[in-house]
């Protein structure tokens, strides 16, 4: 199987994405809904998670592990793939959404100035501005933390009136900052795109991750057939979560974009 791994619900949006692109593929969701959010948490703490995630997943059966949560693909990720993978499961893959979404923002920019919301421990971690400026060191990075986001995401009030304006109060640096290309640093995210997209105006293009790594991941599996050839098609999907609230199917069905059947797992 493909692994998919988020700290919640987030990941759902980006495995929307592969089921709409690589729809013959199984696939098995993990979501640590249990101890969201990453974004506030210590690197080792970040490293931890997605270590005991990761185990879990391949003991599942999975060859190809991407990790949706941009907070353990910025923090945890170059460590897994370094120094986890070679020692424990040399012949499996861990992917992030970082790198894909970074790319895609290179692609994008006509000015050279690029924006980054996402997580406090995104921010902190820089990852994003030290991968686009690895590729072009001329770019310049805006950076906004919102640490506000998901808990009003994780708390369904989206459309609630106050959304937008903290979201105007985010974006405002931004804005003027003249950036022209706007990544959208976490998975959760995406549910606020059409609002984000509305108050950064038609000359700002947005990007989220799901959409990128889909494209980024059939690539990779065209490039690699030795990984490609072990993976399942039958189509199945699989959800998994460390905490089953009331308020999951409402909230799984708004980032799937349809109601799915959970099961709770312990990591």
């Amino acid at each position: 199987m493909i692994g998919v791994f988020d700290s919640g619900f987030g990941g759902l949006a980006v495995l929307r994405e592969f089921l709409q692109l690589l729809p013959d593929y199984d696939y098995l969701y993990l979501g640590d809904n249990a101890r969201i959010p990453y974004g506030t948490r210590s690197d080792e703490v970040v490293l931890r998670f997605t270590h005991q995630a990761v185990d879990f997943l391949f003991q599942q059966g999975c060859s190809l592990i991407i990790l949706a949560c941009h907070t353990a693909s910025a923090k945890a990720l170059r460590r897994i793939q370094q120094q986890y993978l070679p020692l424990h499961y040399p012949d499996r893959r861990v992917l992030g959404v970082v790198i894909p979404t970074v790319e895609a923002a290179l692609e994008l920019t006509a000015s050279g100035r690029i924006g980054v919301i996402a997580t406090e421990g995104t921010v902190v971690s820089n990852s994003f501005k030290i991968e686009l400026q690895k590729i072009n060191p001329d770019v310049r990075v805006f950076q906004q933390a919102c640490p506000l986001l998901v808990p009003i995401i994780e708390s369904g009030e989206q459309d609630w009136e106050g959304t937008d304006l903290i979201l105007t109060k985010y974006l405002t640096p931004l804005r003027a900052a003249a950036v022209d290309t706007l990544i959208l640093g976490c998975t959760h995210y995406s549910i606020l795109k059409p609002k984000v997209q509305a108050l950064m105006g038609p000359g700002v293009q947005t990007i989220c991750s799901g959409q990128v790594s889909a494209g980024k991941l059939a690539d990779y599996l065209r490039r690699h057939p030795e990984i490609d050839s072990r993976l399942g098609r039958g189509g199945s999907r699989h959800y998994l979560t460390t905490d089953l609230t009331p308020r999951f199917a409402q909230l799984a069905s708004l980032f799937m974009g349809q109601p799915i059947q959970a099961e709770i797992v312990q990591l």
